[in-house]
Order: structure tokens, then sequence, then C-alpha cells
């Protein structure tokens, strides 16, 4: 498929930067409107994420709606958070979100993974998941787990990612 033909070298100064944070670009294939505008699609690990957008990304996949203060601090105190904008002239657009926990030596956890449905079944989703992998990899985590609805376990099983590989059953405390 080529969904990562290059590991999105940093972008130069020449590159839209939408915001001035800093964005990495990804080579998407047939990313141009009905009037041939092309955009360009770009991640980033910065935190400073407008969380109206992000619960508007949220809402446009079918999740429930959170607190929004309990969103920033989600994302305050997550190890890695990665935002997928498209860019198309001046105007960007935050299409997809990942972010991760970790306790910064052994063990990460992968949460809130999203991407605009009307994005979704182009590649965006993998290279959103391979970009936040490569990252965490880059900083020595080697155990990288997450959670999966039923309707997603075939998706993240073609990233590699394994169904309780070692007979390992998670438990869950919830309040009453």
């Amino acid at each position: 498929m080529g969904f990562l033909k290059s590991i999105f070298s940093s972008s130069d100064s020449a590159s839209p930067s939408p915001n001035a944070i800093s964005l990495e670009e990804y080579s998407a294939p047939g990313m141009s409107d009905r009037l041939g505008t092309q955009s360009r699609i770009y991640f980033s690990t910065d935190r400073s994420i407008d969380l109206y957008e992000l619960e508007e990304l949220c809402d446009s996949v079918g999740w429930a709606r959170r607190p929004l203060r309990k969103v920033r601090k989600a994302l305050q105190h997550s190890y890695m958070v990665v935002s997928m904008w498209e860019v198309r002239g001046s105007r960007k657009r935050l299409i997809g979100f990942a972010r991760a926990t970790s306790d910064c030596a052994f063990n990460a956890t992968v949460w809130d993974v999203a991407i605009r449905p009307e994005f979704q079944g182009k590649g965006l989703g993998k290279a959103l998941m391979s970009y936040l992998i490569s990252k965490l990899r880059r900083e020595d985590i080697s155990n990288i787990t997450l959670f999966a609805d039923p309707h997603v376990v075939k998706f993240y099983g073609g990233l590699g990612f394994l169904a309780d590989p070692e007979g390992i059953k998670g438990m869950f405390w919830y309040p009453n």
C-alpha cells in the first residue's frame, strides 16, 4: 500500500506551519478535493490542541462527550500526544488524534485513537499509529499496549498488535 513512503522528515520553513507548531509532513496519496485542490497531511506532538476542535473530532467518530476539564488533564498527563492535521491553503483541520500514557521506561498504553470518518480507509489511521509507535520506540519503550473495541481489533491486528499474547487477562475496577 505504501502508506508510509517516508518517515516524515521535519518540515522546512517553506512548508505551512499552522499556529507555528512543530509539524512533520506525511505524504498521503490522492488527498485532493473534488476541485483538485491538493491538501497536505501533517503530524504534531504539540499538546496545545484546541479542546473544542478535539471534541468535534471525537463527536465525528461517535464517542460520548467527556468533560473538557478532564480531557485537558488527560492531555497534560499523557506521555505522548499526536495529532494529525489536514492543511489546504491557509486552512487547517484536526483529522486524527492519539495519545499514550507511560511509565517512561518500559511500558506505554495507547488511548483515544480517532480519525475523521471521511479520512478513514485511506491509510491515515495506520500512518497515525505507525508514527506514534515509532516515536515511542525512539524513546526506548518496548511494550506498547492498547484497549480495542471489537470492531477495530482487526485494524490493530494488521499493525502487529496481538490479542492477549501470553494469556494474561486484564482486570478492571470501576466505581459503583
